[in-house]
């Protein structure tokens, strides 16, 4: 078949050998678990050319688990926004039956998508490299009788372009300054869905839906009531920011507009409203880097030929764009997709082992050096330390599902610092941070926590108590770098709830 995806972008998961096309199928199943939209996605394009290839209609099977790790109403409630964003752009679509499905208790969801496959000529999903989707997509086999794809739609550059993970961003960088200009030019539709001319879907998937029914329009627009009847956890509650696709354009033409032009100065400052918003909606899959890098470089009016000829691992200068682009890009480029690369590579990446030699030996040799705080997971989660600037942050983590991302860092070292084994940090990072952080659970989510212990960061001195070689940051020397009386003010204590 001919198709616009690129074939390093596509995985075989029956392995070529495998069942073949159902021809008799009676629709293209695309089932969507990463990539939450239905533009800039390489996934769903796929999709429709499979659809056009064999005269058949799509059906979109958009469904989330009640089971998944750290599932709550913060975490739903985004999803489902974001499903009434593309069941609006999907309503009458000739040729699409939109199917969203929450699985109203445990066990509920068994057999759906065996019985979707049954009639399938096709079946597509999102390849993601983290959390539980590997494992799902994996099991999802003994399910599928016909053809089963995996789409990459995660980042610039393709998981499978190289063999070898990266142990410093640094490295990752010069790599990609020497191998991802090619890549650059392989990008998805904005619309794939244009002219697409399919048979109709009308009635295709009705009596799946009678056994395993679909999620009202109206509990698409309103999902609090649904979603409180859902057993989840309701303490962690939703946050004011929407999900779905039209939000997360909103939010990167408000970066785009109103915050990169101080981007470069002002990024690590905690008052300072420039940091790109994105992280949301890039980790649920509502938004596209591709979607974010072509309007940033339409707006730059930039062209590859702006490319440095040297690749020499430098944050500044390679891209030919404005400081606060090229900034931004690193972060969403590098940065970003560094983790990706990582937890595509090694299944025991959010595992204390995955650190670098270096860093578990450095922390094995001061791992009984005496500690003047040492905080339970309660005292953490609650923000009752000593430290008020830390415990502003972890109020920030609990009310809207985010750090800033400069006091992060802090959050997460200081967290080190106090903790009574570098093994019981990490516990306490990846509990609090996939518990309340809507772009949790993510590999870039899982760079910054690991980052903290030393992952894709280098031996730093002079060697200190607890951290060894491990980069070191304290509360006051945060505060002299950055801004931080009002943030002190917002997140103050009695401006928050008690959860417990």
């Amino acid at each position: 078949m001919q198709s616009e995806v690129p074939a390093i972008r596509l995985r075989a998961m029956h392995g070529e050998a495998g069942p073949g096309v159902n021809q008799g199928g009676r629709y293209v199943l695309y089932w969507m678990t990463a990539f939450r939209r239905v533009g800039w996605n390489f996934a769903l394009q796929r999709v429709v050319d499979w659809a056009r290839e064999l005269g058949k209609p799509m059906v979109v099977l958009e469904a989330l688990r009640i089971d998944y790790p750290w599932a709550c109403d913060r975490f739903h409630t985004y999803v489902v926004q974001g499903m009434h964003d593309n069941h609006a752009a999907l309503q009458g679509v000739e040729g699409v039956a939109y199917y969203p499905y929450l699985e109203p208790e445990r066990g509920a969801a068994a057999g759906l998508l065996r019985t979707l496959a049954a009639e399938a000529a096709v079946v597509v999903s999102d390849e993601y490299p983290c959390f539980f989707l590997p494992a799902q997509a994996r099991a999802a086999r003994r399910s599928i009788p016909c053809r089963y794809e995996l789409v990459d739609s995660n980042g610039l550059y393709p998981l499978r372009a190289t063999p070898k993970s990266f142990s410093r961003a640094f490295d990752f960088r010069r790599h990609l300054q020497k191998e991802l200009l090619p890549h650059l030019s392989e990008t998805p539709a904005a619309d794939p869905l244009k002219n697409a001319k399919l048979p109709s879907a009308k009635g295709i998937v009705s009596k799946v839906t009678a056994r395993w029914p679909a999620v009202k329009v109206k509990d698409l627009a309103a999902p609090d009531k649904l979603i409180a009847s859902l057993p989840i956890d309701h303490q962690v509650q939703a946050v004011t920011e929407r999900g779905g696709s039209v939000a997360a354009r909103a939010a990167l033409d408000r970066f785009l507009d109103d915050r990169l032009e101080a981007y470069a100065t002002d990024r690590n400052q905690p008052e300072q409203e420039v940091a790109s918003g994105l992280s949301f909606p890039l980790h649920w899959g509502h938004l596209s880097a591709h979607e974010v890098f072509a309007e940033l470089t339409r707006r730059e009016r930039w062209t590859p030929q702006r490319l440095a000829a040297k690749a020499n691992g430098s944050s500044e200068g390679w891209w030919g764009m404005s400081p606060n682009a090229e900034g931004f890009l690193d972060e969403l480029i590098t940065w970003r997709e560094v983790g990706y690369q990582f937890t595509s590579k090694r299944r025991d990446y959010d595992r204390y082992e995955s650190l670098p030699d270096w860093a578990q030996r450095t922390l094995s040799e001061h791992e009984h050096d005496p500690r003047e705080h040492v905080y339970s997971l309660e005292a953490f989660e609650n923000a009752r330390t000593h430290d008020e600037l830390w415990n502003a942050a972890q109020r920030q983590l609990l009310r809207e599902g985010r750090i800033h991302n400069y006091l992060r860092m802090l959050w997460g070292k200081k967290i080190l610092h106090w903790s009574a084994t570098p093994r019981d940090a990490l516990a306490v990072m990846l509990e609090l941070n996939n518990k309340y952080a809507i772009d949790g659970r993510d590999p870039n989510s899982y760079s910054g926590i690991f980052w903290v212990l030393g992952r894709f960061d280098r031996a730093w001195g002079p060697e200190r108590p607890i951290f060894g070689k491990i980069r070191y940051m304290t509360s006051d020397n945060t505060a002299r770098k950055v801004r931080v009386k009002d943030y002190l003010k917002r997140y103050a204590a009695e401006s928050t709830k008690t959860l417990f």
